[in-house]
């Protein structure tokens, strides 16, 4: 069985015992987090919302916040002596998902 979610502006496919990483939630670490909004659920019959299924949920529980690898941005005009440089790290949040409900 299978879902699609909604979450962090983006579509995740998910799958019951599969561990992913999605844009940061707020929660410590331990703690079970609840997605309402399911797209599709497949498996036996597939269930395609409009624009969520009813009544389905995923629930994850959450392993790990951190923080992505360093992404160094560099601006810079040539012959005009203009240069920028910053980086950036992205959390996340890795999840385990423990139950999909149909």
């Amino acid at each position: 069985m299978y879902a699609i979610i909604e979450t962090g502006g983006k579509q995740v496919k998910v799958e019951e015992g599969q561990t992913i990483f999605i844009e940061k939630v707020n929660a410590t670490d331990g703690e079970n987090v609840t997605f309402d909004k399911v797209l599709v659920v497949g498996g036996d019959e597939t269930k395609v919302g409009a624009p969520y299924v009813e009544g389905a949920s995923v629930t994850a529980k959450v392993e790990k916040q951190g923080r992505q690898k360093k992404v160094t941005v560099f601006k810079y005009k040539p012959k005009k002596n203009y240069k920028r440089k910053q980086g950036h790290r992205q959390p996340y949040t890795k999840l385990t998902v423990e139950k999909i409900n149909a």
